[in-house]
This record gives C-alpha cells, sequence and structure tokens, in this order.
C-alpha cells in the first residue's frame, strides 16, 4: 500500500513539474518550491521502513566515510606536517653543517694566511737581521781596523820614544863615559904629580 502511495506521490511530482512555467523550454522551468518540497516529505514518509533504514544506514555510511575521510586527511596532514618538520630539523641541521663547514673554512684560511703572513714577517726580520749583523760586522771591522791602525801609531811613537830614549841613555852613557874617563884622567894625572 505504501508503495502505490509514494507512486501517487511521485506523480503528483510529476504533474507539478508539467504544470510549471517554462523559461527556456525543454531546460529551465519556474516551480513552487514550497509544493515541491511538501512532496518530497511526504514521499520519504511514505518509503517502508526498510527503505528509510537503508536510506538512515547510506547516510550513517557516508557520515562515517566522511568522518575517515577526515581521520584519513588529519593523518595525512600530521604526517606531512611531522615530514615537513623533520626535513625543516634536516635542512636547519644540513644549514647548521654547511655554516659550520662555512666557518671551519674561513678559520682555516685565516690561520693560514696569518701563518703566511707571520713566516713573511719572519724572513723580513731575519733579512734585516742579517743586514744589521753585516752592518754590525762591517762597523766593528772598521772599528777594530781603526783601533789597530791607532795603536800601530801610538806603537810607533812609543818605539820612537823608546828608541829615542835609548839613544839618550846610549848618549848620556857615552858622555858619562867620556866624563869620567876624562875626570879620571884628570885625577889620574894630578895624582901622578
Amino acid at each position: 500500500m505504501q508503495q502505490n502511495g509514494v507512486f501517487d506521490l511521485l506523480k503528483m511530482l510529476e504533474l507539478s513539474i508539467d504544470e510549471s512555467f517554462p523559461i527556456i523550454p525543454g531546460r529551465y522551468v519556474v516551480v513552487k518550491p514550497k509544493e515541491i518540497e511538501t512532496l518530497i516529505d511526504r514521499i520519504y514518509a511514505s518509503l517502508p521502513v526498510e527503505v528509510q533504514e537503508a536510506r538512515a544506514f547510506l547516510r550513517r555510511r557516508d557520515e562515517l566515510q566522511m568522518e575517515a575521510q577526515q581521520k584519513a586527511e588529519k593523518i595525512v596532514a600530521d604526517a606531512q606536517a611531522e615530514a615537513d618538520r623533520k626535513l625543516s630539523e634536516a635542512d636547519f641541521i644540513k644549514a647548521v653543517e654547511r655554516e659550520g663547514i662555512r666557518i671551519r673554512n674561513q678559520v682555516q684560511e685565516e690561520c693560514e694566511e696569518l701563518k703566511r703572513k707571520a713566516l713573511e714577517d719572519a724572513d723580513n726580520i731575519r733579512m734585516q737581521a742579517a743586514q744589521d749583523a753585516l752592518k754590525t760586522k762591517e762597523g766593528a771591522e772598521l772599528y777594530a781596523e781603526q783601533v789597530l791602525t791607532n795603536l800601530e801609531k801610538n806603537l810607533a811613537q812609543q818605539q820612537q820614544i823608546v828608541k829615542n830614549g835609548q839613544v839618550y841613555m846610549e848618549q848620556l852613557r857615552t858622555s858619562s863615559y867620556s866624563d869620567y874617563d876624562s875626570a879620571y884622567a884628570s885625577s889620574s894625572n894630578y895624582s901622578m904629580k
């Protein structure tokens, strides 16, 4: 009986559409929404209990599918967020590692530059020290030569003084002997008389 009622209601729906005002024939019509909604509600109410249960079951199935879909999307979104976070952490770690390598390379380059500069400065200091030592040696040799030359002159002068002294002493001795001899000779002549 209910099935006949459903068919009767569907027939009324068809009539309501047939009686509607066409805007574009065969495509669009103007209907009375309230009348159509009422007929649809009555059709649902006239459906057998099994169909209503099946419909409720399908609705529940759709809701469960929607919930499952939402949960799946949330799981996928969470997994994607976690993957992004881990990827971000990995990228951050890689960036830190790259920065560490860059800093290490920069420090090594700076150390190499400092080492090169220190070696260059040491070479310059060594060359300057060698030049200074050579100048000092040359100056010392020149000074020693001057001292020896002056000493030689002084020695020559001293030697001359010594020779002059020796000559003088010899002259004195000779003169003394001659005076002594003369005195002795005079005194001898005197005593002989």
